[in-house]
């Protein structure tokens, strides 16, 4: 029975629509003191909670956060759809968003996947079962502890690369405190010595690899910071104006062996993946609370996403801009304004 249940759950995961499961040990790792201290270096930037002591301790020990924890079920999700094409992702005029936000937040669609997969778990169990399950959510090493289940390793650009999916994966974890059977890491899988990654990186911001500093990281520009993006980033950003997939574009992995999702929810039509810049810029809290329902781009609110558009804008440095960013220098946003103001000189340089 107790060998035969991970089997169990690693099957009942794929017929929820998860792509993979793996089994793990609820064990400190290595990746804990990594993370200590790359928040003793700063690279969290304005992400204070990540520096809360108390999600330092509990993402060391996971029984902080389940009492007794044993065993983690990690799972994965393929998001990916599509590559978009050179011609989209090099115009100008199109704001450029990260492919795990084309359509449905995925922490609505999967958040209760987890919680049905923790009650058949528990269901399936001779003795009381007591655990959480989180999706991006919660203190939780979720790359190291899937890496640890062969689910994949970790590349040079942070991501969990999959040898035969590539990294378009969201990752869920359900912390239990019964023993379960554990999988074993992959012995497939390395970046070897390539560094395109790296390399491509518009802002620097992966430093080294297997190290990012979130200061300079275009997905934390222009979701996670709340204030003005620094000026001298701003040029480097280009048209990314939701999050940024270039490190994981020019991955050998992603550009050979990433397919399409079966989930529709995460298939949208090319105007949620690059819309045009002149359609956001123009857009109010009636119609961004409208057009972005459901979305995760509803996160960084009307103020934080037509910041970022407006930057777009004066990289774009197109004229037709102009009359929509004279608007936007008025608008009630304040953040919205000064972004404005500096597309506006960029062009009229």
């Amino acid at each position: 029975m107790v060998l035969n249940i991970a089997a169990r759950i690693k099957e009942y995961a794929r017929t929820l629509g998860f792509t993979a499961a793996a089994i793990v040990p609820a064990r400190p790792g290595e990746h804990s003191r990594y993370y200590a201290e790359w928040i003793a270096a700063g690279y969290h930037a304005e992400m204070g909670y990540l520096a809360r002591p108390d999600a330092i301790a509990r993402r060391a020990d996971l029984s902080r956060t389940v009492p007794n924890a044993q065993s983690v079920v990690v799972v994965a999700a393929n998001y990916h759809t599509r590559h978009l094409p050179p011609e989209i992702l090099n115009d100008p005029s199109r704001g450029i968003i990260a492919g795990y936000a084309w359509n449905l937040d995925y922490h609505d669609l999967l958040t209760p996947k987890l919680r049905q997969l923790q009650a058949w778990i528990a269901a399936q169990m001779d003795v009381p079962v007591n655990g959480r399950a989180y999706t991006d959510t919660g203190p939780v090493l979720e790359r190291e502890l899937a890496a640890r289940g062969g689910l994949g390793f970790i590349g040079k650009n942070t991501c969990l690369i999959s040898p035969a999916l590539g990294s378009y994966l969201f990752l869920g974890e359900i912390i239990l405190d019964v023993p379960l059977p554990f999988d074993n890491p992959s012995p497939r899988g390395t970046c070897g010595k390539c560094t395109r990654c790296l390399d491509a990186c518009p802002t620097d911001a992966l430093i080294a690899p297997y190290r990012l500093n979130s200061n300079l990281c275009i997905s934390y520009l222009t979701i996670e910071l709340k204030g003005e993006i620094p000026p001298d980033l701003r040029p480097k950003i280009g048209n990314r104006i939701f999050g940024c997939d270039i490190c994981q574009e020019v991955c050998p992995y992603n550009r050979r062996f990433a397919i399409p999702t079966d989930e529709p929810a995460f298939h949208a039509a090319l105007d949620r993946m690059a819309p045009p810049l002149l359609d956001l810029i123009a857009l109010d809290d009636e119609r961004f609370r409208k057009r972005f329902k459901g979305s995760p781009i509803k996160r960084t609110k009307r103020r934080g996403l037509l910041r970022n558009v407006a930057v777009a804008l004066g990289n774009w440095g197109s004229p037709q801009a102009i009359p929509a960013l004279e608007k936007a220098i008025h608008d009630p946003e304040p953040l919205i304004r000064t972004h404005a103001e500096w597309a506006l000189a960029q062009i009229r340089k």
